[in-house]
């Protein structure tokens, strides 16, 4: 199962990170310095882009507290002046894989995609703690939406429970295990309703053959974007189309449908143009309440 492969790689990483930086302070920081910067920018990645929701969000501040506590073990040990030095093949592969992590951290923040159009949105849901399951700005962080229809802004969101998961196990078949599943969604600005419609059955997890046509949806058309929203719960859309609704209004409720391995909501924003469908338009930054939000953030409602 893909998920605890990737869970299972964030932890092995993670206790590899902290290892590298414990082993550079057995000597002077002139020998194993390369240690240091592999392990920092490791771990700096890994903070980043871990998949620590899968167990709970506070394994990754647990993670973080370690990290500060072997860093401090490293500026107290003695070092042995007398070990050997590294290796130059070693040097220069730390350094190499140090550069990468780096790179990657800092494409966290920046993406590949230069300072996109953004547009302000209110956030679709009234109470809860919610997760950037998939987002950013473009290559690295959001790689999946990155080739779907030019939907590089896309956002697929969770809601986390009281234990930080996003449900009530790493993996379940039960839709009802899923935090988020069932959760009302609600209009994040006015429009007109120009399609609507739950007649879709939910995937069991992680089931998701039904494919991208076959996602129960709503999407609203403003005087200048087009909001989607997709994988609802089948037969829960209470609004139809060409209805105009406000900020705020009840729309449907998240679920699995379509192409879809787990409950949670899929949006995008698209920029209107004449002649154009809807999602060939340029693809919109979302603001949430007037903030962004990226890959493995925490978005809390007002």
């Amino acid at each position: 199962m893909i998920i605890y492969c990737l869970l299972g790689i964030t932890l092995v990483l993670a206790l590899y990170s902290l290892y590298l930086v414990w082993k550079a302070g057995s000597r002077p920081l002139r020998a194993t310095y390369t240690y240091l910067l592999l392990g920092l920018s490791l771990a700096v990645f890994l903070y980043l882009y871990g998949t620590w929701v899968y167990l709970s969000i506070y394994a990754g501040y647990v993670f973080g507290g370690l990290l500060l506590a072997v860093c401090a073990a490293y500026v107290l040990r003695k070092h042995d002046h007398a070990a050997r030095p590294t290796p130059l093949w070693k040097r220069r592969s730390n350094l190499i894989l140090s550069a990468l992590f780096i790179s990657l951290s800092i494409l966290y923040f920046t993406g590949t995609t230069g300072t996109p159009d953004t547009v302000r949105l209110s956030l679709p849901f009234k109470s809860g703690k919610y997760y950037v399951l998939q987002g950013g700005k473009g290559l690295p962080t959001n790689v999946f939406h990155f080739s779907l229809r030019g939907a590089v802004y896309a956002m697929d969101i969770v809601q986390l429970n009281n234990y930080g998961g996003r449900a009530n196990q790493i993996f379940s078949r039960n839709l009802h295990d899923y935090t988020i599943f069932g959760d009302t969604l609600y209009a994040p600005c006015d429009g007109q309703v120009a399609r609507a419609y739950s007649d879709d059955p939910d995937n069991i997890p992680p089931n998701m053959n039904r494919g991208p046509k076959n996602t129960n949806q709503v999407l609203l058309e403003t005087p200048g974007y087009y909001v989607f929203m997709g994988h609802l719960k089948k037969g829960s859309v209470v609004v139809k189309e060409g209805q105009y609704v406000k900020q705020g209004d009840p729309l449907g409720c998240v679920g699995n449908s379509g192409f879809s391995t787990e409950p949670h909501l899929h949006i995008q924003v698209h920029a209107k143009a004449a002649g154009t469908p809807w999602y060939q338009g340029k693809p919109l930054y979302i603001l949430f309440n007037g903030k962004g939000y990226l890959l493995n953030e925490v978005i809390h409602t007002r």
